[in-house]
């Protein structure tokens, strides 16, 4: 009776907010499924049965391609670990779950809990949180975990993103900051006839006008940080960025209106067709910083 207990049962690794189960096949962060391809998910559960001891490449190649297989082991390998790190979040340069040693192989570092299926029927587990006494010193100096907001995974979730070289990304994220610097400044420097155009078009003129004086004069400061912190590459700026996003949000959408006043001269079906794009534009932010935070470089991953 209890062999076949034991036999029945499930065996659920889980580690931060992560939860990997070996009998579904199923990564879970938070409760919410990660798209994860068999072979990295192979790798996962490999380090996962041996935290914090060295797991060979050689190791590795036998648990993923029969003796007989024909592949480009070195790049084949790098590509499903790249990919395992892409769902976790983590960084080849400042891991916080898989570290690479030189030409030997991986080391999983966060603390891993293994529980049965009895046991979590009995209960949901407590969550483990490393303290400075028991986290690895490559965890600690990592990049610290920001809580997701409600808007983080609207339209593309984070691991759903490719990764682009951060000096693009710097430069699109920047010239998005001049964008609206030029939106504010020209309708402060020429206030009086924005006045006119906002009185003739809106029931409540003074309320509107007064709106978009003091969210001009709120966003100026905004888009000079947010614009040095690219030009300067301050470190961390999705981090940054992901606190500040839900703030920015509604006056991104109340200035994405900011086209309207230009309809004397564009005519409304322009200014209604740039009204639209501009309201994607505080996601292509988020996303913009999201590729930036992933760089494939030889199994690498770059920080922005």
């Amino acid at each position: 009776m209890l062999f076949r207990m034991q036999a029945n049962s499930r065996r659920v690794f889980r580690f931060g907010a992560f939860e990997a189960d070996p009998a579904t096949g199923e990564l879970r962060k938070s409760g919410v499924r990660i798209r994860l391809q068999e072979q990295p998910f192979q790798v996962l559960l490999v380090l996962l049965e041996r935290p914090g001891d060295l797991v060979s490449r050689e190791e590795l190649r036998q648990r993923l391609w029969p003796a007989d297989t024909f592949v480009d082991f070195d790049h084949s390998l790098n590509t499903v670990v790249n990919k395992l790190r892409e769902a976790l979040g983590d960084s080849a340069t400042h891991p916080r779950f898989i570290e690479t040693l030189a030409r030997r192989g991986y080391r999983f570092l966060a603390p891993v809990q293994t529980e049965s299926d009895a046991a979590m029927t009995a209960g949901p587990p407590l969550s483990f949180r490393p303290t400075a006494a028991t986290a690895p010193a490559s965890q600690l100096n990592s990049e610290p975990v920001v809580a997701a907001s409600p808007l983080d995974t609207l339209l593309t979730a984070p691991h759903e993103v490719p990764g682009v070289r951060p000096r693009y990304v710097r430069i699109l994220f920047a010239l998005i900051q001049i964008m609206y610097l030029c939106f504010y400044i020209a309708a402060l420097a020429r206030l009086p006839r924005v006045a006119e155009l906002i009185d003739s078009a809106v029931p409540k003129p003074d309320a509107a006008i007064a709106l978009l004086v003091i969210s001009g004069l709120i966003g100026i400061p905004i888009r000079l940080y947010l614009l040095a912190a690219a030009a300067f590459k301050i470190e961390n700026l999705v981090t940054k960025f992901r606190k500040i996003f839900l703030f920015i949000f509604p006056l991104d959408e109340l200035w994405s209106l900011s086209p309207f006043l230009l309809i004397p001269r564009i005519g409304f079906g322009l200014a209604l067709a740039a009204c639209a794009a501009l309201v994607y534009v505080p996601f292509s932010q988020r996303t913009l910083l999201l590729m930036g935070h992933k760089r494939r470089n030889g199994g690498a991953s770059v920080h922005l």
